[in-house]
């Protein structure tokens, strides 16, 4: 009887400390950060088109992409600081969720549509401006993720389960998009070379992004008002000058950023499309592999996903990532292995041999334990927020998520530079390889450095900063109190 009451009174304690939501509620917001992923995938062959059907130089490209990568993370603190300055009758982040993705919509059709007819001497002026307003786009809506769900719920249980959320929509996302072009655009248009290909896939991500917009608007309107905010009426007033002391005060900031930009863009690298061509369909062979090898790792990688949602549940978010990045690192190290010692081209799903079972095995250990590390991420730049507020009174879900960007875009920025001089040193230099393309050792070192050595090495960089994070479930049960200690009390802050 002891026992019940304890945990009613237990109940009771965090109905009145915490801020929580319906958890179909966090569901729907968390499909704001997949239609901006679809729009990133649409994005991911870019490089082909502006390659292949534009005319326009290899490294020329990926010198344009990284730079206007690093432009997408200079507009990040103008938008956070303009997000946390809103507070109107339509909310604080669903207005820029419906003209972020309206932005993208718009800039998508355009670019893919005109850059290749426009006279050949202004068409890579076009392309950079055309880039440019997209990336604006992209920022205020990709901003509402990071900074929303802050809103959404401050109770440590229910924060991981966004992260599962978005784990499960990505992993169905890049699954179901990889099977989509590999398995139907592909044969359908005859390889990345004809045009259609590029129409017939930004209609399906600017359809598709739009519908999934509404639903997370849906999902976050309840919360979306200022009772909401950090201390909720007792507002600190913000100036863009604060940027720089959140970011020298905020170890957690500090780190978590260290942690997942190194992540991104190892990641940012391995995920590339050019480097799915070289794994997929040079490497091995038959690039439709990647779409049904990824169909088969879906349900595994997002039960392994469940469980490191749990883990997070009851041990917190800053343990679930540490575990869950070194079974990334010690799976990928064996990938490798794996791939050196077999031969790559017996890996087929109609002829199941030894070498097929033993990557399949390895494959789902690796993409689930990668699925878990990352799942976090976002959630934990909501306990950074809630730490400053515990430090110097501020809410600033907007700063907070878009200075986590900035750095975050700034560094992952070069992916893309690195693919395409990695491609340039090996002999592609008038354009990305293609399936047709003949399969050399040289190209395949340089795929397992992209594809696998990036990722190991990025992952060791966070293993080294989550030494130093320190929100662990304790400090943030910490946090949260000492928050709503503030809340309670009589006097305004200012």
């Amino acid at each position: 009887m002891q026992s019940e009451v304890k945990k009613l009174n237990k109940s009771f304690e965090n109905e009145n400390l915490y801020n929580d939501c319906p958890s179909w509620r966090l569901a729907l917001f968390a499909l704001n950060n997949t239609a901006t992923n679809l729009y990133m995938w649409g994005m991911m062959y870019l490089a082909n088109y502006a390659t292949g059907i534009a005319g326009l130089m290899v490294t020329v490209v990926g010198f344009i992409l990284t730079a206007m990568r690093i432009f997408d993370g200079i507009t990040d603190p103008v938008v956070g600081f303009l997000i946390d300055k809103t507070d109107g009758k339509f909310g604080k982040f669903r207005p820029y969720m419906v003209i972020g993705n309206i932005i993208l919509g718009i800039m998508t059709f355009v670019i893919y549509k005109t850059v290749h007819l426009v006279p050949e001497n202004f068409r890579l002026i076009y392309f950079v401006l055309c880039y440019a307003v997209y990336i604006i786009g992209y920022t205020c809506q990709t901003a509402c993720t990071k900074a929303g769900q802050a809103c959404m719920t401050n109770n440590p249980a229910k924060r991981p389960k966004f992260g599962l959320f978005d784990a499960i929509y990505n992993a169905i996302l890049f699954t179901g998009m990889q099977m989509y072009v590999a398995s139907y655009l592909v044969p359908k248009h005859g390889g990345f070379g004809n045009i259609s290909l590029y129409h017939e896939l930004i209609t399906l991500v600017i359809i598709g992004s739009a519908i999934l917009t509404v639903l997370a608007v849906y999902g976050i309107w309840p919360k979306d008002r200022t009772e909401f905010f950090g201390l909720g009426n007792k507002s600190v007033e913000v100036k863009f000058r604060d940027y720089w002391p959140v970011l020298k005060g905020n170890r957690a900031l500090q780190m978590l950023v260290v942690a997942a930009c190194t992540d991104k863009i190892a990641l940012s690298v391995a995920q590339n499309a050019t480097v799915g061509i070289m794994f997929f369909g040079i490497v091995m062979g038959d690039y439709s592999l990647s779409g049904t090898i990824g169909m088969i790792v879906l349900i595994p990688n997002i039960i392994i996903t469940m469980i490191g949602t749990k883990y997070a549940q009851k041990l917190g978010q800053k343990k679930a990532l540490v575990v869950g990045t070194w079974v990334s690192m010690i799976s990928y190290v064996v990938l490798v292995a794996v791939l050196v010692l077999g031969d790559p081209t017996q890996i087929r799903l109609n002829d199941m041999g030894l070498m097929t079972i033993v990557f399949l095995v390895v494959y789902i250990i690796a993409k689930g334990a990668t699925g878990v590390s990352g799942a976090f991420v976002i959630p934990m730049i909501s306990d950074c927020a809630d730490y400053e507020t515990y430090l110097s009174g501020r809410f600033v879900p907007g700063m907070m998520g878009t200075l986590f960007s900035f750095i975050d875009k700034l560094i992952s920025s070069f992916a893309t530079t690195i693919v395409a001089f990695s491609v340039a040193a090996i002999g592609f230099t008038d354009k990305m390889p293609d399936i047709t393309d003949a399969y050399t050792p040289q190209l395949f070192w340089v795929t397992m450095f992209l594809f696998a050595g990036m990722p190991i090495i990025g992952w060791i960089c966070s293993l080294i900063a989550m030494k130093f994070y320190p929100l662990d479930k304790e400090k943030m049960e910490e946090v949260q109190t000492h928050i709503q200690e503030i809340k309670n009390s009589e006097p305004e802050l200012v």
